[in-house]
């Protein structure tokens, strides 16, 4: 079936669904196509809901490459294999409801596939844009006038005033998948990152990795099959184990499992690392610490946000397309074009020093001793 007559369809069951707000939902879904960190970070939401409705079927839309962090169920919720650009699995979600209440915690575009495939009642966050995809909100919640971690906000699309922390192990393992471990103990240092506005300079990930392997830790480099040029910029020893691109996301979550620690940017395996409980240090330099920092549900994880607060053209108060003057960060791309940066002035002034003053503690709470700087 052709995308655009998947759009017809999509229109026309949305125009004619019935609105009705349900005090006991039987059949609840979350509806989007975020990027693994943002999927991971739904999980004070699936929390808030089990809560809500213990008794309801309770789904979620799932990119099909992340469909292992589902398959033990985490907080009771169900994957379904959903992709914006394949109009079979469209046409799946279209026709598997009807659904009690959809949230859409991001793009409002899917409160019309939310309608479509029979949602009676659908919440998300108010003045997306352009105006036409919030049209089919029957709640609209503003984001908050103070801030936050956009996960805090989340459990709010459904009046839930609180949440318990989150504590390692509520969200299962995937199965196991085997793949060559490396050798005890190691830490893994992933250097790739979803825009180059986020990469690190080389020279400092090869200071990071020599302070690790003279505290005796084995090295393992990680990141997409598409990022080998920046692991040939670090030129790590041959010897070191590189897993560009060879695992999928359950091998990678049980790598973190046996990582004594991971060092990255602000980027999803900083946030997979969360669930894991594998302490972590994470650069962020457009992105904002606020938004996609610990918070207050992950507060307890050993994680920690190297940035430097208040730089100059972190300047953008939007966030998931909505203007929200507290938000302070930057999306735009590597170029010298209009709303472009030539540079990423934000990654490099975090120096080697900053990392390793973080990386410190993380370490003295596994193995009793740190490193010095």
């Amino acid at each position: 079936m052709s995308r655009f007559l998947v759009r017809l369809e999509k229109l026309l069951r949305a125009l004619v669904r019935r609105r009705v707000d349900s005090a006991n939902p039987r059949r609840i879904v979350v509806v989007h196509n975020l990027l693994l960190g943002d999927t991971i970070l739904l999980a004070p939401l699936f929390k808030a809901l089990a809560q809500l409705a213990p008794n309801a079927k309770r789904y979620v839309l799932c990119r099909p490459a992340f469909l292992p962090l589902f398959e033990n169920h985490p907080y009771g919720v169900t994957a379904i294999p959903f992709s914006r650009r394949d109009a079979n699995s469209q046409r799946r979600f279209l026709r598997s409801g009807p659904y009690d209440l959809a949230i859409v915690p991001d793009d409002n575009r899917y409160a019309w596939l939310a309608r479509g495939a029979g949602a009676r009642w659908i919440a998300g966050f108010a003045n997306d844009k352009p105006s036409w995809k919030n049209w089919m909100l029957d709640r609209a919640l503003k984001y908050p006038a103070t801030p936050a971690a956009w996960a805090d906000m989340l459990p709010s699309l459904i009046d839930a005033s609180t949440v318990a922390p989150f504590v390692k192990g509520e969200w299962p393992a995937p199965n196991e998948r085997g793949f060559d471990a490396p050798e005890r103990p190691y830490v893994v240092l992933h250097v790739g990152a979803s825009t180059a506005l986020k990469q690190w300079p080389a020279a400092r990930w090869q200071h990071v990795a020599a302070e690790l392997r003279n505290a005796n830790f084995h090295i393992v480099w990680s990141g997409a099959d598409s990022e080998r040029h920046v692991l040939d910029q670090i030129a790590p020893p041959q010897e070191e184990a590189v897993l560009f691109g060879g695992l999928d996301i359950g091998q990678l979550w049980h790598l973190l499992a046996g990582a004594e620690l991971l060092v990255c940017p602000d980027t999803g395996i900083a946030h997979l690392a969360r669930i894991v409980g594998t302490p972590t240090v994470a650069i962020f330099g457009p992105g904002s610490a606020v938004v996609h920092g610990a918070g207050l549900f992950f507060g307890a994880a050993p994680f920690s946000a190297v940035t430097v607060a208040d730089f100059p053209c972190r300047d953008q108060a939007v966030l998931f397309r909505r203007d929200v003057p507290w938000v302070r960060r930057c999306g735009r791309s590597l170029g010298i074009g209009p709303n472009q940066c030539p540079e990423p002035l934000c990654m490099q002034a975090v120096s080697e020093a900053d990392v390793m003053h973080e990386v410190n503690p993380l370490l003295v709470g596994t193995r009793g001793a740190g490193i010095r700087a």
